[in-house]
């Protein structure tokens, strides 16, 4: 429905819905699709019944169940949290029903980008040095160092260094030296101390806690080279002198992290860490199925999009079993999905508990509409493979990774597993970066972007007034291309990543 001016006024988004999404703030009395007249104001990208609902009764968006009314909805009702309510209903997986093959570009026509090859082939689209950290006890030292490192000019001859960087957490020590916490942490800390966007890589541990760097380098094999170096405060001989230790051995580093070069790549080498925050009633309506049809570009380039945030497609979980390859990749999925409900529910939550305020303030009612949308991330292709939090991700196409709604938390997964560019969509205006690998933003709504533009790179909210799906996600991928090869995204522009390092910590804390 359309007002004068030919913008739409409501969005109903399939045949089968009983709501549509208002388009701009709609007050009393305005008319609705169908004959019926909006009984109270409505806010922009909330919903609206166009039929009425019985109490029981499905409520229905993007053609799929979002919920259930708690009471009877009349048309015309305002459709949110006073009405509607989870419940459960049949999940009809239809495992690799949808998989239909790819034509994947021959090298010769994929689009490519500027990076930097490593020694094992992967390729970087940054060229950080990293002081990671083996325990919270280490972090500020590492801090220190990294801080040292910058303030004292250390760069000011190395101008493909981007810069030292500290990733520093919270674990380390008080967990079990085994199990599913430990091994969590290990796989993160393996993932980023071979990130092909490191350069460079000294590590630093206090000395006496559970997770031991000299046990992480005998298990991956690491070995003291010009690029990666490891240290203790213990053995340096106190905080002073392993500051001085660690400047030192970056100083030895920066003729090797320094000689890198951007070359022509194709890109295949890109892995794309698909990422929505602070959403809205529009992020899967604009800004969630644009950079959806950019990873199917990136799919049909080599590439590879990788999808998290586990809570946030519960309810959507089916659509994606349709894409499995095989029926392995979806019940792995279906695994991941019941290991949430039980590991929410010996916390005493509930998978409900995931959207958060803003993001209801923003439209979105329950957990089963906002995976609806952000499922949408994840484009079109087959799903290829379902891996762990901060596994390696070694299958190209379209891939999932089992990591928490929580935006630090999943895309320090993803960036362990070797995502060297991240896409973020965002209603609310969530003001996360990222280091190593750059995060873009998009806007799902032009007010957000219009009031945040100094935050966002892309506004998809134009969607709205008729720019198409295939037009913005086209847009989406040049800028993924640019990123790639060096522009800087704003959040690296504000100075965002340095506290955005944040593993996954479950267990007991000891």
């Amino acid at each position: 429905m359309n007002d004068q001016d030919g913008r739409p006024s409501f969005l109903r988004l399939a045949e089968t819905d009983n709501i549509a999404v208002a388009a701009r703030k709609i007050e009393e009395g305005a008319p609705l699709i169908g004959g019926a007249r909006a009984a109270s104001r409505i806010p922009f990208g909330h919903k609206v019944a166009l039929a009425p609902v019985a109490r029981g009764a499905a409520v229905r968006k993007f053609g799929q169940i979002i919920g259930f009314a708690k009471v009877p909805i009349a048309a015309g009702d305002w459709v949110h949290e006073h009405n509607v309510e989870m419940g459960d209903f049949e999940r009809d997986y239809r495992f690799c029903e949808e998989a239909r093959p790819i034509n994947v570009l021959p090298p010769e026509e994929q689009a490519t980008f500027e990076g930097y090859r490593r020694a094992d082939g992967r390729v970087g689209t940054r060229n950080y040095i990293g002081i990671l950290t083996s325990v919270n006890c280490s972090a500020s030292v590492a801090r220190f160092i990294a801080e040292a490192a910058m303030r004292n000019g250390l760069l000011d001859d190395f101008p493909e260094i981007d810069g030292v960087v500290s990733f520093t957490h919270g674990t380390g020590c008080g967990l079990a030296s085994s199990g599913e916490g430990f091994d969590l942490l290990k796989r993160t800390q393996w993932g980023y101390a071979a990130h092909p966007n490191l350069g460079g890589v000294l590590m630093v541990g206090l000395g006496c806690e559970v997770f031991q760097i000299a046990r992480l380098k005998e298990l991956y094999g690491l070995e003291e080279s010009d690029t990666f170096r490891s240290m203790t405060i213990q053995e340096s001989g106190g905080t002073r002198r392993t500051i001085e230790a660690g400047l030192a051995r970056v100083k030895e580093m920066l003729p090797a992290v320094g000689a890198h070069r951007r070359e022509t790549v194709p890109a295949s080498e890109i892995t794309l860490a698909l990422q929505c925050g602070g959403s809205d009633g529009y992020s899967g309506i604009t800004a969630n199925p644009a950079l959806g049809v950019a990873a199917d570009i990136l799919v049909k380039n080599g590439g590879t999009a990788v999808l998290g945030e586990t809570p946030e497609i519960y309810g959507a979980e089916h659509l994606l079993t349709r894409r499995a390859i095989n029926r392995e990749v979806g019940e792995k999925l279906i695994e991941r999905i019941h290991w949430w409900e039980e590991y929410t529910a010996r916390n005493k939550g509930e998978m409900n508990n995931n959207p958060s305020p803003g993001n209801k303030a923003g439209g979105l009612t329950t957990i089963l509409e906002k995976s609806l949308g952000a499922a949408a991330k994840g484009g079109s292709t087959p799903l290829n493979a379902v891996y762990e939090y901060a596994e390696q991700v070694r299958e190209r196409g379209f891939v999932f990774m089992d990591t928490p709604g929580y935006d630090p938390v999943s895309v320090t997964g993803q960036v362990a597993g070797g995502c060297n560019v991240v896409c973020f969509t965002t209603g609310r205006g969530s003001a996360y970066g990222c280091k190593p690998s750059p995060s873009i933003k998009l806007a799902t709504n032009s007010a957000m972007y219009e009031r945040m533009e100094e935050d966002m790179d892309i506004n998809c909210g134009d969607i709205l007034d008729g720019v198409s799906l295939e037009e913005k996600g086209r847009q989406i991928f040049e800028e993924v291309l640019a990123v790639a090869s060096g522009k800087r995204s704003k959040s690296e522009k504000l100075g965002y990543g340095d506290n955005e390092f944040v593993p996954w910590q479950i267990g007991a804390v000891m």
